[in-house]
């Protein structure tokens, strides 16, 4: 048995024999690129303290990752499968490594900004990669729990990101929390090397370069429109992407429809699976990501727990995950698609809704149940979306496969974090304004309002200047509290409105069990146990 695997997956006679130790691979390299995102949660306040941050620098530190990482996993995911997935991988975890390097070593602004973006192409190199690889491993058969074993990685990493922060931010600067992923990616490119056979198309043709530039043109104007509208305002460069991105996603479907082989086969959004799974993915991780970006917020700010004690109390959203993936692993073949991903749906709904109850009284209790609701979500509905998504595709479109569903799910959490943060800043700063407009100077006010971190901060100088006092300070901090409180339950109605609005949507899209087939396709005949095995698993 040699010591590296050098037989493509698709020359081999049986399945790979060490499948079970290359999805370890798979899912640790998974793990690092979704932390990568997790972890900067409870870095920030480090970095704004050190880095001098304005509210614009820490949304653009963080979602300088996701502009790059949203916009290029389809048409790389499309360049993995002409060439070679392992390879990507390999690559991929190259420069996530290199970009971390970079962010754990520089102390300017711009260069984290930078490091971000480089470690965002790694991301959009690997996510695609680990997802072909995985289906091309694994039989049809195992198929359904390997993804689910994928999928609660991405679950894990929500509690492991923050978790692993705070454990070296208590003694370590934040550049720590991106020199951690050096380690664990170098482990994964010895792990590819050794355990994860070579895989790629055979018979493909060439790549659509146009479609891929388009679709790159499309979701980053899209993104970065999203990013920088809500936060900053409206103003030239915002709407000039909107239009970009409109008028970009308008002409990679004429594109695509026309084109003898292209990119993203877009007639795929006329069938039901593909399309209802799709737009699960995408409203579910808009509505968790945006929730879990202000809960940690209040965890820290609010309740005063440090990095690691906010990693800490996000462990049960990770057990949760698990149970969800160990719930849907025995019910899904049973029950099909439609139930699992529409009941994980109303399970996170109903967990979005349950942080409208959240006051300036409200203890890390009340966001226990939540984060339970919507970790057993995740675990629920994910893997028969994904694996749905994945059978869409022919074998020799895996790597586009994964990039569009992996797209749907950074498109989500961009969305997320972004519109109800948006919600969140704007929410907040009336409430406010309306507690203590006119009692602060307006250059003290003007900090306050930016965010709940900036009113902390003021409220710590007003204890400090002779002319305020300990009980003008306190009195500040608890309108700074009670402002904080208020906007959480008021994103937490509007993001829980939108969740419901996209559940009800998934479900009259995603057909009955009995009337799909094996490629999607609806039938008007009962299918048959082969036929619906693709979304029954």
């Amino acid at each position: 048995m040699p010591l590296f695997p050098n037989t493509p997956v698709e020359k081999m006679a049986e399945p790979y024999h060490r499948r079970w130790w290359a999805l370890l691979v798979l899912c640790l390299s998974l793990l690092i690129v979704v932390m990568a995102n997790t972890s900067l949660v409870v870095a920030a306040p480090d970095m704004t303290k050190d880095l001098g941050l304005s509210s614009s620098d820490l949304q653009w530190v963080i979602d300088g990752y996701t502009v790059p990482y949203a916009a290029l996993m389809l048409v790389l995911g499309a360049i993995g499968d002409k060439y070679s997935r392992r390879g990507a991988l390999v690559l991929g975890l190259l420069i996530f490594a290199g970009g971390s390097v970079m962010g754990g070593l520089v102390d300017e602004t711009n260069l984290v900004i930078v490091a971000r973006a480089i470690m965002g192409v790694g991301a959009a190199v690997v996510m695609p990669a680990t997802l072909s690889l995985l289906v091309a491993i694994f039989p049809r058969a195992e198929r359904a729990k390997a993804i689910t074993a994928w999928s609660a990685t991405s679950g894990l990493a929500i509690a492991a990101g923050p978790l692993a922060a705070g454990w070296l931010l208590e003694n370590h600067a934040w550049g720590s929390t991106f020199l951690m992923n050096v380690p664990v990616a170098v482990l994964g490119v010895v792990g590819a090397l050794l355990l994860v056979p070579p895989s790629k198309a055979e018979g493909m043709g060439r790549i659509d370069y146009v479609g891929g530039l388009l679709s790159m043109v499309s979701v980053g104007s899209l993104v970065y429109a999203t990013i920088e509208g809500p936060h900053f305002g409206w103003g030239v460069g915002p709407i000039t992407a909107a239009v970009v991105a409109g008028v970009g996603l308008l002409a990679f479907v004429a594109w695509e429809l026309k084109h003898p082989n292209p990119m993203l086969n877009v007639r795929k959004f006329t069938e039901r699976p593909f399309s209802g799974s799709m737009m699960a993915v995408l409203f579910f991780f808009f509505g968790t990501f945006g929730s879990i970006y202000y809960s940690t917020q209040f965890l820290q700010f609010v309740l005063g727990y440090d990095a690691l004690d906010t990693g800490i109390r996000l462990l049960p959203l990770a057990g949760a995950v698990f149970v969800g993936a160990a719930v849907t692993g025995k019910l899904a073949p049973k029950l099909g698609v439609k139930i699992m991903v529409g009941t994980g749906m109303v399970i996170g709904t109903v967990g979005v809704f349950l942080l409208t109850q959240i006051e300036t009284g409200s203890t890390y209790t009340d966001f226990l149940t939540p984060l339970l609701l919507l970790g057993f979500a995740i675990g629920l509905s994910l893997s028969p979306a994904t694996d749905t998504i994945m059978g869409s595709f022919p074998e020799d479109e895996l790597g586009v496969g994964g990039g569009a569903n992996d797209t749907a799910l950074e498109l989500g959490c961009a969305l997320g974090i972004a519109i109800l943060g948006s919600l969140l800043a704007t929410s907040y700063k009336d409430k406010l304004t309306d507690t203590v407009g006119g009692h602060l100077p307006a250059e003290a006010m003007d900090v306050a309002k930016d965010s709940v971190g900036g009113g902390i901060a003021v409220a710590e100088q007003v204890a400090k200047n002779p002319q305020g006092g300990a009980e003008q300070a306190q009195t500040l901090l608890g309108a700074v509290h009670e402002s904080f409180a208020h906007a959480i339950a008021h994103t937490s109605l509007i993001g829980g409105i939108i969740m419901a609005a996209g559940t009800l949507i998934v479900i009259a899209v995603l057909p009955g069990r009995k009337h799909t087939t094996k490629h999607g396709v609806e039938d008007a005949a009962p299918a048959t146990e082969e036929q619906t095995e693709t979304v029954g698993a």
